[in-house]
């Protein structure tokens, strides 16, 4: 009943967000003489607003065209090396030739947000990397017959694209799937893969949610895990091929993500209306931006929500040793010779400091010379993997870490200034993207 009430709720917004910026065209048109009215200009920028909030979102597309290689711009391609029911893994092509660069598998998270929410993350890495991402499928669409799909699920696609991409790649797991990737690479290791990584790259992850706990971990361990099944847990409508599956909706990730700062929200809303009305319409448009980035939300499956709570959230699971992967313990301790580094944002309210850095101290047999940690000052979630802070001051050390753990004679890195195709917002004032 929740999910078929909200697509009720969905579908009368869009009528009527149609309806007010096709007013407020009309209000605005030189043609109208109302729109040399005062108050007409005033009125339509706050039905623009109104319809740009109702406005019904999909998937977002990269739209990276091209990357700048060695000063010259050149084509980049979206190919899909391997498909999955629940994703598929994406490789970013670029049209290069007699060059080495490291193979990296960017791990999207699973939280809500589609992929592309890491655009900036992608396009920093394109001019000196083959870059790949898991490319999730938004869990409404996926039939019934496919099947579940679950953390160990999310481990098991993870070693599966390690093992499409090869020998020698190079792994960079982005929030939420910091804590999978880590026991990909812990499973994999201990199984003598030769596809394990050389490297692990984790940034803002949970790996060890005791330390420095916010926010989102309190609402994950305030409550006992019946609340969770018996509250943010929906069934899909017929309407769509996974109608029957039970998910947790995207539209209410939404809403919790817009309560945890809804002042902010208010506000940011009451600064676009501002920009509007000025004809300011760079500012407008990058918070514009920002919101379709944001609202864009896809399901995840039930199974695979409630497993994370429970094992990364309440128990701790992986951090205490406890982890099991298809019957076998994960011990972070059998990682001996993928190199870790951890990255956090000084102001991070999501991932708070510690929790990602604890997978350094979890993997006890792996030499210190292959361990590394760096805290980007002044960033927040976001600012890790986007925006300047990201394209400045934390993808030089991720580049440099990533080339000092690998053996190939690599492309050496150069030294320029990136321009970038899409100057993502580091964030629209007081709001972080979850």
């Amino acid at each position: 009943m929740l999910y078929t009430a909200h697509e009720i709720q969905r579908t009368w917004l869009a009528s009527m967000g149609t309806m007010a910026q096709s007013t407020s065209s009309w209000l605005l048109s030189p043609s109208n003489p109302m729109s040399y009215m005062a108050t007409s200009p005033v009125l339509a920028r706050g039905l623009e607003v109104f319809a740009h909030a109702a406005a019904p979102r999909g998937k977002p597309d990269y739209n990276l065209p091209f990357a700048i290689v060695d000063g010259a711009s050149v084509a980049v391609s979206e190919e899909i090396i391997l498909r999955k029911p629940f994703g598929q893994l994406k490789h970013f092509n670029r049209a290069v030739s007699g060059r080495k660069d490291p193979r990296v598998l960017v791990v999207t998270p699973m939280s809500g947000h589609y992929g592309t929410l890491l655009r900036g993350t992608v396009e920093r890495l394109l001019p000196d990397h083959e870059v790949y991402v898991t490319d999730w499928r938004d869990a409404k669409l996926v039939p019934m017959s496919d099947g579940k799909f679950d953390l160990n699920d999310y481990v098991d696609y993870l070693i599966e694209f390690m093992r499409e991409i090869g020998p020698g790649g190079h792994v960079l797991a982005v929030c939420q799937p910091a804590v999978p990737a880590y026991a990909a690479v812990a499973y994999m290791s201990a199984n003598d893969d030769p596809a394990t990584p050389l490297t692990l790259t984790m940034m803002g992850g949970p790996v060890d949610t005791r330390k420095a706990p916010t926010s989102v971990d309190d609402l994950a361990t305030d409550r006992p895990y019946a609340w969770f099944e018996q509250n943010v847990i929906a069934t899909v409508p017929s309407t769509y091929p996974g109608g029957g599956r039970k998910v947790y909706p995207g539209f209410l990730q939404l809403a919790g993500f817009m309560s945890m700062n809804l002042a902010n929200h208010m506000k940011s809303h009451w600064e676009l209306f501002k920009h509007l009305v000025e004809g300011d319409d760079d500012s407008a448009a990058a918070t514009k931006a920002f919101y379709e980035e944001y609202r864009s939300v896809c399901d995840m499956t039930a199974e695979f929500y409630l497993q994370t709570i429970d094992v990364v959230f309440q128990r701790q699971s992986l951090a205490k040793g406890e982890f099991v992967h298809r019957g076998q313990l994960v011990n972070p301790a059998a990682i001996t010779r993928t190199a870790l580094l951890a990255i956090e944002g000084e102001k991070d309210d999501i991932s708070g400091l510690g929790q990602t850095r604890a997978a350094l101290d979890l993997a006890t047999e792996l030499p210190e010379s292959k361990k590394a940690y760096y805290m980007a000052e002044g960033a927040g979630h976001y600012g890790i993997f986007n925006g300047s802070k990201w394209r400045d001051k934390v993808a030089p050390v991720v580049e440099h870490f990533i080339r000092k753990h690998d053996p190939a004679k690599l492309t050496p890195l150069p030294k320029r200034v990136v321009v970038p195709l899409h100057v993502e917002p580091d964030v629209v004032p007081g709001v972080e993207l979850a």
